[in-house]
């Protein structure tokens, strides 16, 4: 097994930076805490769990189009990514806070979004593809949307 090398909050927004340029998604994972979680904008309670959290950040980076950084704030461990995109021609602008652990991977994600007819567009193509997902997960039948 591989031993894991702390992370700076730079080295991580370095690497984090690279993969959402290179929509590089299998990357992710050695920049997530093995508890990380999400806290996703349509469920109340946030996703946990690594597997998870990246497979819901692939479908994202998937789903919004032109996604790009623009400004970043740094506080010890608290980074704050403002970012902007399009979701079927709507503008989005949201902001990834993002709180590392003492290694320097992920611990908790929260992602605010405006306005609210891009974030509803998002969810509506995001949705049904993780709950595919997470009736698989839990061994549920996966039923085909009805036309």
């Amino acid at each position: 097994m591989v031993a894991f090398a702390p992370m700076t909050p730079e080295t991580f927004l370095d690497e984090w930076h690279r993969i959402v340029r290179e929509r590089d998604i299998l990357s992710l994972a050695p920049l997530l805490a093995p508890d990380v979680e999400i806290g996703a904008p349509p469920y109340w309670e946030p996703f946990r769990g690594a597997a998870l959290v990246q497979h819901l950040l692939g479908l994202i980076l998937e789903t919004i189009e032109g996604f790009t950084y623009h400004r970043e704030w740094k506080m010890g461990a608290e980074l704050a990514l403002e970012f902007r995109g399009r979701v079927g021609g709507l503008e989005l602008q949201g902001i990834d806070l993002i709180s590392l652990d003492a290694d320097g991977r992920l611990r908790r994600l929260d992602v605010p979004m405006r306005p609210v007819n891009a974030v509803n567009a998002l969810i509506a193509r995001i949705g049904p593809r993780m709950a595919e997902y997470l009736a698989k997960q839990n061994g549920e039948p996966v039923t085909e949307p009805s036309p």
